[in-house]
């Protein structure tokens, strides 16, 4: 499988893994004070699209991981950083890199509304500097507050 191959499904996970980031982010300065309710443990279905690509997922979310998947810091392809983060009052916008366990690394830029049970962030992914951002989004919804039985946990 070559780069060019490999390059959509990359795209798609680096925007997974940085999509959630931001719900457990800390709040900016200038965030309102009112602030909108995390996201919660259960069972989730996620999408992400690159380039009009899509992949979905679902998965169980354990109380004890709702960080890390709403990080998107520890998933199998992908640590990633945000030095701009801004989350409350619903609406979350971030921008950060994220590296692969390749030392490969994608500019990512999102932003969007987020609930307890629901958030789609739009954006984009640039793969080298000075290159434009090519589409990305996420969206999630939580599907139950219970996993079935044979649910995949994160």
């Amino acid at each position: 499988m070559t780069l060019t191959d490999r390059l959509p499904r990359q795209l798609a996970m680096a925007a997974a893994a940085t999509g959630g980031a931001l719900m457990l982010a800390a709040p900016s300065a200038s965030a309102p004070a009112e602030e909108a309710p995390q996201p919660q443990p259960g069972y989730w279905e996620y999408s992400t699209r690159v380039l009009g690509i899509g992949e979905t997922e679902t998965k169980c979310v354990r109380q004890s991981e709702i960080d890390r998947f709403f990080g998107g810091l520890s998933t199998r392809r992908w640590s990633c950083t945000y030095p701009v983060r801004e989350v409350g009052g619903g609406n979350a916008r971030f921008e950060g890199i994220c590296r692969d366990r390749h030392d490969r690394t994608v500019q990512v830029r999102l932003r969007g509304p987020y609930e307890a049970e629901s958030f789609r962030f739009t954006g984009g992914a640039q793969l080298a500097r000075g290159t434009p951002f090519i589409p990305a989004s996420i969206t999630a919804r939580r599907l139950s507050a219970e996993c079935p039985a044979n649910a995949e946990y994160f």
